[in-house]
């Protein structure tokens, strides 16, 4: 079997990934770990360019606003999240575990969940203060990829999330100690294996493409007025896009697997619809901009 031997392979050039603490500090038997400080600083930097952009005449917020509304999305991006993990990618172990859905800190965050937490939250928040629902998706979008830049390296320093084997030279190798779903569920590797063949890191690759190139091309895009509905439209196509190709070097979960056609993840079936309706967005935005 040629993937099966690839993956006996050992590359003596290739990068070990560097194990990281994922405990920052410790404050008295309170544990402060990277992927909650990662999250953290998402929020906080969203915070801080929110109310730069929330000065602008034409903004759909006040700066003062901002603090309530980035409270609202915070919610929908944690319960969201956890909840959108566990009914698509992790059900049957939250059966197992019921407080397993209380642990962020673990990891375990589906985007597509929270990024349906956050609509919800949005919407709640609008409705509340009389705002409309896609002035305030304009607003927020070009902020959402912030969160995701930080969170995507919240999982590289959880070790989390690796890709498929792969042959270029920044691939890393993973120790095997602790990480059997990878090694022996995942990449079928034999028992006393201690390093996995290099692995694509795709939550480097998913920072780079979700986080910061979304963000940088949401931001110069709405730095000028944008009929309504494009800022969204656009979010919605550039993370579907990008997530969709990242997927064809992610390996699925175990226990889902390709879902069809030998290719198809859970990523890239609820990433299609984005892309489908980014467009529409696009198309609705412009078209009632030329009537």
């Amino acid at each position: 079997m040629a993937l099966g031997s690839a993956l006996l392979l050992i590359n003596s050039h290739a990068m070990i990934y560097p194990e990281f603490d994922p405990v920052a500090v410790s404050i008295g038997p309170l544990p402060i770990r990277w992927y909650g400080l990662t999250y953290l600083a998402g929020f906080a930097l969203a915070w801080w360019l929110g109310r730069v952009r929330a000065r602008r005449p034409d903004a759909a917020v006040t700066p003062q606003q901002m603090d309530d509304l980035l409270f609202y999305a915070a919610l929908g991006v944690i319960l969201g999240g956890r909840i959108g993990y566990t009914l698509f990618y992790g059900f049957e172990g939250w059966l197992a575990d019921p407080l397993r859905l209380l642990r962020v800190w673990e990891g375990g965050m589906s985007f597509h969940g929270g990024f349906i937490g956050v609509l919800v939250a949005v919407w709640w928040y609008g409705r509340r203060n009389g705002k409309g629902f896609f002035s305030l998706t304009d607003f927020v979008a070009p902020l959402v990829p912030l969160g995701l830049l930080a969170g995507r390296i919240g999982n590289f320093i959880n070790g989390e999330l690796w890709g498929a084997p792969g042959g270029v030279s920044w691939a890393m190798q993973v120790a095997c100690e602790g990480r059997a779903v990878l090694c022996f569920d995942k990449l079928g590797l034999p028992p006393g294996t201690v390093l996995t063949p290099p692995l694509h890191p795709t939550q480097l690759y998913q920072a780079l493409l979700e986080g910061l190139l979304l963000f940088v091309l949401l931001w110069l895009f709405s730095a000028r007025p944008r009929p309504v509905m494009a800022v969204s439209g656009l979010f919605l196509l550039g993370y579907g896009v990008f997530r969709f190709a990242v997927e064809f070097l992610r390996m699925p979960d175990a226990h889902l697997g390709y879902l069809a056609f030998g290719w198809v993840t859970m990523g890239q079936l609820l990433s299609a619809p984005m892309i489908l309706f980014g467009l529409l967005l696009l198309g609705l935005a412009y078209r009632s901009s030329r009537t």
